[in-house]
């Protein structure tokens, strides 16, 4: 997706530059305790500050009905100098008189962080006299945060209509790698959708199938493609009330010539805990008091032969109860061989979601991948087909 505007097209020297970020970051007891956020961030941060610009961050924080001291983004912005290495000023408001005398006071290279957007119904309203109070603090905008792409709010979108328009480096990334996995990928084209329910991502189905050439289900969803099939799932997780639709999105696979793999053998229990005594069976024999808690070993092959004659890669959510052991070890095994073939080269793997990134990070896969999103909503909706607001006002016109 080249047709958006990033921070090649424009001289930042000496110019106020609004930068969206994603400062929405775990805190605990005024302690950011995962800065990867922050980190995305930087490079650009320390670019633009580098060539002159003043450098303004604007966040939201949290889910703050008006002004909330614990959700102040003060602590927020000592690790964001932390991790810049550079001092960060802080604004104890966003607009008005305080934003604008700490702004006038800025030498080119400094980085200031304003206070919480969301501390202002305005933001989440897109009302246009608070992005205009918001504008008279920049000269131009940039959007570093593809994670809150997803919503058309005054700092994520509605800036984008009344200043100069860019991606940062961050969402340019982002832009690229999401175009390379399904605007313009090379075929073969595989996607991984895995978790719990089926009716959550059933818009994520009806989309991948229109662009990839197989779709490997797995997780609970995985279960209620099976009962479709007419096998018994025991005790599993399953959406009896979707054995419909399921049936309907296998038909229309078939109908469009598209793959889909569904687990053949399972590792199920009894009981739902960390090292519950478990077996491998075929999807055939699942027990009437049997748990399917992860995908079996010929179920990994089957899957790690589909990644092998595959181009592209897109995987989101996990194989199984990857957060209990032994039944991470679906998710973990098919990690590691997306994770070899990608460093071979001859995998580009791209994944997104909350359950999805940390199932990588766990399997000690994530820094071998193309392209992990840190995007959870935004990361699923344009999984889904849809135009992203904070996306859609960068593109050049």
């Amino acid at each position: 997706m080249t047709n958006f505007r990033t921070l090649d097209h424009v001289d930042v020297k000496g110019k106020r530059v609004l930068v969206r970020v994603d400062l929405n970051v775990p805190v605990d007891n005024g302690v950011v305790t995962d800065a990867t956020r922050i980190e995305r961030v930087a490079p650009a941060l320390t670019e633009l500050a580098d060539k002159g610009a003043k450098v303004i961050l604007l966040s939201h924080f949290g889910r703050p009905k008006g002004r909330d001291a614990k959700n102040s983004l003060k602590p927020v912005a000592a690790e964001v100098a932390r991790v810049l290495k550079r001092p960060v000023k802080f604004a104890d408001d966003c607009i008005g008189a305080a934003a604008e005398a700490t702004v006038a006071a800025m030498k080119q290279g400094d980085i200031l962080c304003l206070e919480n957007t969301r501390f202002h119904a305005g933001e989440e309203k897109n009302d246009p006299a608070f992005v205009a109070a918001l504008a008279k603090l920049g000269d131009l905008w940039v959007n570093d945060a593809f994670s809150a792409a997803h919503r058309a709010h005054a700092s994520t979108e509605g800036l984008g209509h009344v200043l100069p328009a860019y991606a940062g480096r961050s969402m340019q990334a982002e832009l690229d790698a999401l175009g390379k996995a399904l605007e313009r990928p090379e075929r073969p084209v595989a996607a991984i959708v895995g978790g719990a329910k089926i009716s959550t991502k059933l818009d994520l189905l009806g989309n991948l199938l229109s662009k990839v050439d197989v779709l490997i289900i797995g997780g609970a969803m995985a279960n209620t493609f099976l009962l479709a099939q007419g096998k018994t799932v025991g005790k599993s997780l399953v959406e009896a009330d979707l054995v419909k639709i399921a049936q309907e999105i296998l038909a229309k696979a078939r109908a469009a010539k598209k793959e889909i793999v569904l687990p053949v053998d399972a590792v199920v229990a009894e009981k739902f805990e960390a090292n519950a005594p478990s077996r491998a069976v075929s999807v055939d024999a699942v027990g009437a008091g049997d748990m399917i808690l992860d995908i079996g070993p010929k179920s990994i092959e089957q899957v790690v032969s589909v990644l092998a004659r595959c181009k592209t890669l897109v995987w989101n959510g996990p194989f199984g109860a990857f957060e209990m052991e032994p039944f991470d070890t679906g998710t973990v095994e098919v990690a590691e061989a997306a994770a070899e073939l990608t460093k071979a080269g001859k995998l580009v793997t791209v994944a997104g979601g909350g359950d999805t990134v940390a199932a990588l990070n766990a399997a000690g896969a994530a820094d071998r991948f193309t392209y992990v999103s840190t995007a959870g909503g935004a990361f699923l909706e344009w999984l889904e087909g849809k135009a992203l607001p904070g996306v859609e006002v960068l593109k050049v016109k």
